[in-house]
């Protein structure tokens, strides 16, 4: 990771701090950065200005170690001769962000757009950790096209209670059942939930954080082994002062977003993420990110490499253990090689490093086979996202690496009929309905229903909700019965352990299937063939779409919310702006003078 920081090349930040025949705004745009002690000769030497789009702050807990970490990643920076500037992004928080911080991942894009593109900066370092803020950098980085590394913040330490691992999330859904179910007090949950937290960093389990960090690797945007170091591991720091000096190697490289984001990489994120038991709201986010680096991920694509691939990783949801084990068992690089020799993955594939995925991951396989299992005797088989259509919806996915033993024994093993299911419905409008009416014994729960959840889509909520991952009521919960079916147009949590059909598109709000299905229909689910159908005749269908309108959308509570449903696609084409796809390598041309 060598390169000739001296060779040839005018910088962009030149047009501002070296413009030529006009002083007068060379003197306008140095002026200000002088009075806190930069200098005008440090400023037009010529060197890279690198940006640190630092998403850390005390809004952002599980990103607040960028915090600590931008200051190594600027010695690693100024050691390159590089210049570093640090700024702020919008901040995104999945567990408090209300109605739901899938608004914020487009807002951040477009601000983080709006700087690299109006700001003297000629490659950054993306901050992640937190769910949304790995997409909402790749998908900024693709549109600016600069150069551009992603530094992951990295997980919490393993959280323990009473000698059990106990994981960030996933310790929440599970202890919420057993609070419903009278096993523990209030306390006792509230307590369950501090020990998953015990340190600075994102979850400890592979939910969304830790599936995009690591989908990011795969994608070739981190150095090797930087998304899966826990925060507070000296590895961390020393990985911030790593990425900093490559980013500065990589400006004087022109090593753009472009020149490392193909369609075979978005490939080889899709199968990753099967193996890694990764969340599924990888599928909107690897699917944004591809569409803004100019590549359509199909519904055909998600069948074809997303499914019959095994479950490689022993990580909470899917598995036992959290994140420390993962790191120390080899992390992605360890899993890139079980998928290599395989030959699942394309490891010519270019990454920051200047180098393929196959020179990256020599000599990286695992020592621990409990966590990371051997591609030909893996902990599942075929366990990928299955892709479901019919006429609720066009596309959904059901993620098959949580259906537990008892889901399957219950559900799908009714002898001649394997992977098939029928059930009768309960329809709720959106979560709070969900919550209200969830115990109400006039619905008649049973063990034979189906709970759906609609208007929790991007319209309808607005953003997408994570509420799919409905539990059952508290009587069935009291008899043993932990998870019903589910569907919904919404999301649901990485961290979840529910095999809901989620992802539901399109969703209600905008005319899909969801919101002509009634309370007590029957649906059917056939997991051999990929289909989900209400068992409703065609003439009472277009009875329904001609007599009973969709709920109504909520109104919008702030201009960015009226702003985003204008403008935004359904969760199968990634949630998109769709009016800022146009917009790719936009740093090519520099912007007016301001004055």
């Amino acid at each position: 990771m060598s390169s000739d920081n001296n060779a040839p090349r005018r910088f962009r930040s030149r047009e501002w701090f070296d413009a030529p025949g006009r002083a007068d705004m060379t003197a306008l745009y140095l002026e200000r950065f002088m009075n806190y002690g930069l200098t005008p000769k440090e400023l037009r030497s010529g060197k890279p200005i690198i940006g640190i789009a630092q998403t850390g702050s005390d809004l952002s807990p599980c990103n607040r170690i960028h915090v600590e970490l931008a200051k190594r990643t600027r010695d690693g920076i100024r050691d390159a001769g590089g210049i570093p500037f640090e700024f702020p992004v919008h901040p995104i928080f999945e567990n408090c962000r209300r109605p739901t911080a899938a608004l914020d991942r487009n807002l951040a894009y477009l601000g983080l757009v709006e700087v690299l593109h109006g700001y003297p900066i000629d490659a950054v370092v993306l901050t992640t950790g937190c769910d949304k803020t790995t997409p909402s950098g790749v998908m900024a980085a693709s549109t600016v096209d600069i150069p551009a590394i992603v530094l992951s913040g990295g997980p919490m330490l393993d959280g323990w209670f009473e000698g059990e691992l106990v994981g960030s999330g996933t310790v929440i859904w599970r202890g919420r059942r057993r609070l419903a179910a009278g096993e523990i007090t209030e306390e006792e949950f509230l307590d369950l939930a501090a020990a998953s937290a015990p340190s600075a960093g994102h979850c400890n389990t592979m939910g969304t954080a830790s599936t995009m960090n690591a989908i990011a690797e795969v994608l070739g945007l981190s150095l090797p082994g930087c998304a899966a170091i826990p925060a507070p591991y000296r590895e961390r720091g020393q990985m911030a002062y790593e990425t900093g000096r490559r980013i500065v190697e990589m400006a004087y490289e022109d090593l753009r977003p472009s020149k490392i984001l193909t369609r075979q990489s978005f490939i080889n994120a899709i199968v990753a993420n099967a193996a890694i038991g990764g969340s599924t709201n990888a599928q909107p986010h690897i699917v944004a990110m591809a569409r803004h680096a100019g590549i359509e991920i199909s519904h055909d694509d998600w069948r074809q490499y997303g499914y019959d691939v095994p479950l490689l990783v022993n990580l909470q949801p899917a598995g036992k253990y959290l994140g420390e084990r993962f790191h120390r068992a080899g992390g992605v690089p360890a899993v890139l090689c079980e998928l290599a020799g395989a030959g699942k993955i394309d490891t010519t594939c270019l990454t920051v490093t200047g180098k393929s995925i196959s020179q990256n991951i020599q000599g990286r396989e695992t020592n621990d086979r409990e966590v990371i299992f051997a591609y030909d005797k893996p902990l599942m088989n075929r366990a990928g996202f299955l892709v479901l259509k019919g006429n609720l919806f066009d596309f959904a996915i059901m993620k098959t690496s949580v259906i537990s033993d008892d889901f399957r024994q219950r559900y799908l093993s009714r002898p001649g009929h394997e992977g098939v299911y029928e059930g009768r419905a309960i329809v709720f409008d959106g979560p709070d309905d969900y919550h209200d009416r969830i115990n109400d014994e006039a619905l008649g729960i049973d063990e034979n229903c189906i709970l759906v959840v609609r208007g929790a889509g991007p319209l309808g909520f607005p953003g997408s909700a994570e509420v799919v991952n409905m539990q059952p009521p508290d009587a069935l919960l009291k008899r043993g019965i932990k998870s019903l079916p589910t569907i919904g147009d919404g999301r649901q949590s990485g961290t979840s352990d529910s095999p809901s059909i989620l992802n539901a598109s399109p969703e209600s709000a905008a005319g899909g299937g969801l919101a002509w299905l009634r309370t007590g229909d029957i649906i059917r689910l056939d997991l051999n063939q990929g289909t989900c159908d209400m068992l409703v005749e065609d003439g009472e269908l277009a009875r329904r779409q001609a007599e009973d309108p969709p709920p109504p959308i909520p109104a919008s509570k702030t201009p960015w919310q009226e702003l985003y449903r204008d403008h935004v696609g359904q969760l199968d084409s990634g949630g998109c702006l769709e009016m800022a796809l146009k917009y790719r390598g936009v740093a090519d041309e520099t912007p007016r003078h301001n004055h």
